[in-house]
């Protein structure tokens, strides 16, 4: 049986050997599947933690459904509030179980960052997208 951290770095090699996708898959025009791959947890006055994803409530995959203008897990959906588009990268942003988060995708290469903040704490979570 593989262990969380052998899946989650199986699933990593597997999305960050995916560089031949074009950057117009990253464009925020196609749907993308997401895996969360390292994060830190960070509380006022403390140290950030360095966890992994699922330790915070994160799922190890979620999709991006631009059209719908959704983020969808496997236990939730949630509704992608604002979308911002550079050169360099595609901004959403939306709330969520008292957090907004913002999810900061390179238009070139897919890599994520994902923020969540309330007034206690904060969340930082890293990722690789990739077209389904």
């Amino acid at each position: 049986m593989m262990t969380r951290l052998r899946r989650t770095a199986l699933a990593t090699a597997l999305l960050c050997s995916a560089t031949g996708v074009l950057g117009a898959d990253f464009d925020g025009s196609k749907p993308l599947i997401c895996a969360t791959v390292d994060a830190h947890a960070c509380d006022p006055g403390e140290v950030c933690l360095h966890v992994l994803p699922d330790s915070i409530g994160m799922p190890e995959f979620m999709r991006i459904d631009f059209a719908k203008k959704a983020i969808v897990g496997p236990k939730r959906t949630t509704e992608i509030r604002y979308t911002d588009k550079s050169a360099d990268q595609v901004l959403l942003q939306g709330t969520e179980l008292g957090y907004a988060w913002t999810i900061a995708l390179d238009t070139a290469d897919g890599s994520m960052t994902l923020t969540l903040v309330s007034r206690d704490d904060a969340f930082v979570v890293f990722g690789h997208c990739i077209p389904p």
